[in-house]
C-alpha cells in the first residue's frame, strides 16, 4: 500500500538515509540521550540517539553507540536527557465532528498532546452533507501536519429503513473513495444486521473495500458472540471499537479481530474491562486504542491520546504496551507499518518526546522531523477556513415550531398512560426499552419530571416540508428545563427533550434561527448556547472558544439538575439506530436488537 501521509516516500531519500546513517552526510536534526520506547521488543533503551533526515529516521544509537557521526554545521540539535521518545500516537477510530470544530482546529488540539495521526470516520457530516462533505473537510485538513487518514463512511444511513438523513452512500460509491489518497480504510461498519442478513449494499460496501486491499473496520454490539460475530468477521470486518466487557474483548480476540479499546469523553469503556484484560495475561499485539468522541472541553482541558494513556496505566497495563497499542499495532492493522509507527530506521520520524510514561506530559511532537508543537502549545495555525454554502445552510425544517408542535395526543382520559421509554446510563452507548407512567392532561401525554421522565423529540431537518417529526420520552436525565442538539447520530436531525412544551420550543427555534448546534433553556430563559454552523456539526470559531461554550452548557446541563459526565454526548445517541437497545428518530422508536418500529403507546 502506498503511503500518501509521509512527507517524502521512502523510495525517493532511502539513497540519502543510507548517507546519513554512515555519516557520509549530516542529519537534519538529532535528538541525543533520549530514553526511547521500543515498541517493536518492549524495550526502554537507555541514553539513545535518533537522526533524522529526510522526515524519517536514518539512523539509532545505543548501547553505546552514538549519532555524533551525523552531525554537521547544519544539524539541530535536541537534548533530550531525561525524556521518554516515543512514536507518535494514533487514535485508530475518532470522529472529529464531535470535537465541535473542523479538521485543522482539531489537530491545533490534540497536536500538543502527541497525536500525530488519526483514523477518522467522517460519518457524521456524511450523513448531512454526502461525499462533498467529505472533499471538504479533507481540503481544511491538508493544512495542517497532522496526518488525518480517512475511513470512508460506510453507513450512511446508518441502518436502512428507520430514520431520515441529508445524504446517502452507497458501494458504487465507497468504491470511488478507495482510490482518493487520502482513504486508508473503510469506516465502521454499523450495519451489521446488514451484514448478517447478506444484504446487498452492505456487503458489497465491504467487498470494494477489500478489493483496494484496504480494511474494514467494525461496529458489532450484537449480544450474538457465536454464529453472529464468526459470520460478522468472516464478511471481511476485521476490527471493533464496540466493547463492553472483557468477554466481548476476549471474543474477539479469540476470532482474529482487532479490538479498539475506547476511553473518549462520554464513552468511557477501559475500566470495564482493561483490568481482566491486563490479569488475563492474552496477548495484546491486536489491541489498539481510541478515543470515538472527544468532545472539544475534553481535548483543551484533558488532553487527547495522551488522556486515554493515563487512564490505561491507571488501571494497570504496562506503559509500553500502552504505547504499542496506538503507535506500532494500529499502524500494522492499518497496512502503513512499513513507514510509521516506530522510532526505527527508515520510519517517517514521528516523535513525541514525553516527561515520563505516567502523566505522557509531551514536551515535543514531532511530525516528518518538523517539531510542530512544543510544551502543549502548537506550533502551527491555521486561518479559518471557507466552508461552502451547502454545508451551512443545513437546518431545513419546513415550518415554525411552537409549544403545540409538542403536544402529543393520545385517545386517554385524564390520569396515567403507560407508555415505553429510553433509559440511560452514565458513560454507555447502551440504552434500556423501559417503561414509565406519565401523565395525561387534555388529551395529550405530559412529561413526569418528579419521576425524572422528559419528553422527547425528533425533527427531520434535512426535507423542510416533506419531513416528518416523531415523540418518545427518556429517563436518566434528571433535568429541569429544555435541552435542544442537531448533534444527534447519525442523521443529525433535530432533537428536543425537556418537561415542558415552551422551553422545548424556545429550544428548537434557537437551533433553527442559528444554524444549528446545542442550547439550554430553563424558565423561558436560554442558559447557553454552542452555535454549530458547518452542517449542525461544528464551529467556525478556535477551539479554545468552542471549549468555553461548551463549558457553559455543561454548566447549564447541572444548573438544570444534571449530573451526567459528558451528557451532550449521552443525549446525542438516542438516535443512534445500530446500537441496542432502544432509540429514536424522525420516524418513532426503533428497537435496534430486531430493528422493527415499537409503538409509544403501551395500553
Amino acid at each position: 500500500m502506498i503511503n500518501h501521509f509521509c512527507k517524502v516516500p521512502l523510495w525517493e531519500c532511502n539513497g540519502r538515509l543510507v548517507r546519513v546513517a554512515q555519516g557520509q552526510e549530516p542529519a537534519d536534526t538529532v535528538i541525543r540521550h533520549a530514553r526511547l520506547v521500543s515498541v517493536t521488543t518492549h524495550e526502554i533503551l537507555d541514553d539513545a540517539d535518533i537522526a533524522i533526515a529526510s522526515g524519517r529516521v536514518a539512523y539509532i544509537g545505543f548501547d553505546g553507540h552514538t549519532a555524533e557521526h551525523c552531525i554537521g554545521p547544519n544539524t539541530k540539535v535536541i537534548d533530550a536527557h531525561g525524556l521518554f521518545a516515543s512514536p507518535g500516537l494514533f487514535d485508530t477510530h475518532i470522529h472529529i465532528e464531535s470535537s465541535m470544530v473542523g479538521p485543522s482546529e482539531y489537530a491545533r488540539g490534540v497536536v500538543p498532546h502527541g497525536t500525530v495521526g488519526i483514523y477518522a470516520d467522517p460519518h457524521e457530516v456524511a450523513n448531512v452533507a454526502g461525499l462533498e462533505g467529505v472533499k471538504a473537510m479533507w481540503a481544511d485538513a491538508a493544512r495542517t501536519p497532522l496526518k488525518i487518514m480517512l475511513t470512508t463512511p460506510s453507513c450512511v444511513p446508518a441502518v436502512q429503513g428507520v430514520e431520515d438523513t441529508g445524504a446517502s452512500i452507497d458501494a458504487a460509491q465507497v468504491a470511488e473513495t478507495m482510490t482518493w489518497p487520502e482513504t486508508c480504510g473503510l469506516g465502521e461498519m454499523m450495519n451489521f444486521p446488514g451484514i448478517l442478513s447478506g444484504e446487498k449494499n452492505a456487503l458489497a460496501e465491504v467487498s470494494e473495500t477489500l478489493k483496494a486491499d484496504k480494511p474494514v473496520t467494525g461496529h458489532y454490539v450484537a449480544p450474538d458472540d457465536d454464529r453472529g460475530l464468526n459470520a460478522y468477521i468472516a464478511a471481511g470486518v476485521t476490527s471493533c471499537h464496540e466493547s463492553s466487557t472483557f468477554q466481548d474483548v476476549l471474543a474477539k480476540l479469540r476470532m482474529g479481530m482487532y479490538v479498539q479499546l475506547r476511553q473518549g469523553s462520554a464513552w468511557l469503556n477501559l475500566p470495564g474491562y482493561l483490568p481482566e484484560l491486563v490479569k488475563s495475561g492474552v496477548d495484546t499485539s491486536h489491541c489498539m486504542l481510541c478515543t470515538d468522541d472527544s468532545h472539544p472541553h475534553t481535548i483543551v482541558s484533558d488532553g487527547h491520546m495522551d488522556r486515554v494513556l493515563r487512564e490505561a496505566v491507571r488501571l494497570g497495563l504496562d506503559p509500553v504496551t500502552a504505547l504499542q497499542m496506538c503507535t506500532v499495532n494500529a499502524a500494522t492493522y492499518f497496512g502503513v507499518g512499513l513507514d510509521m509507527g516506530s522510532i526505527t530506521p527508515g520510519k517517517c520520524a514521528d516523535i513525541v518526546l514525553f516527561d515520563d510514561l505516567r502523566d505522557f506530559r509531551a514536551r515535543q511532537v514531532i511530525i516528518d522531523g518538523d517539531v510542530v508543537a512544543r510544551d502543549g502549545r502548537a506550533l502551527f495555525d491555521v486561518e479559518p477556513f471557507a466552508w461552502p454554502d451547502f454545508m451551512t445552510h443545513t437546518m431545513n425544517l419546513g415550518f415554525d415550531v411552537t409549544p403545540e408542535t409538542f403536544r402529543i395526543p393520545v385517545d386517554r382520559p385524564d390520569g396515567t398512560c403507560k407508555v415505553r421509554a429510553i433509559g440511560i446510563a452514565a458513560g454507555d452507548t447502551l440504552t434500556r426499552d423501559v417503561t414509565a407512567q406519565v401523565p395525561v392532561r387534555d388529551g395529550s401525554l405530559q412529561a413526569d419530571p418528579k419521576h425524572d421522565v422528559l419528553k422527547a423529540c425528533v425533527f427531520d431537518r434535512h426535507h423542510g416540508a416533506r419531513g416528518t417529526h416523531a415523540f418518545g420520552f427518556v429517563t436518566g436525565f434528571g433535568i429541569h428545563g429544555a435541552l435542544a442538539q442537531t448533534v444527534s447520530h447519525d442523521a443529525h436531525n433535530l432533537l428536543v427533550m425537556g418537561d415542558n412544551d415552551a422551553d422545548m420550543a424556545l429550544a428548537a427555534q434557537t437551533l433553527a434561527k442559528c444554524g444549528g448546534g446545542e442550547v439550554a433553556v430553563m424558565d423561558g430563559k436560554v442558559l447557553a448556547l454552542v452555535e454549530l454552523p458547518v452542517c449542525g456539526l461544528m464551529s467556525d470559531k478556535p477551539v479554545e472558544e468552542v471549549s468555553a461554550e461548551v463549558d457553559q452548557v455543561e454548566k447549564a446541563w447541572k444548573t438544570m439538575g444534571c449530573n451526567l459526565p459528558s451528557p451532550f454526548m449521552t443525549m446525542g445517541v438516542m438516535s443512534l439506530a445500530c446500537v441496542p437497545f432502544l432509540r429514536l428518530t424522525n420516524r418513532g422508536y426503533v428497537n435496534c436488537v430486531t430493528f422493527k418500529m415499537e409503538p409509544l403507546v403501551l395500553e
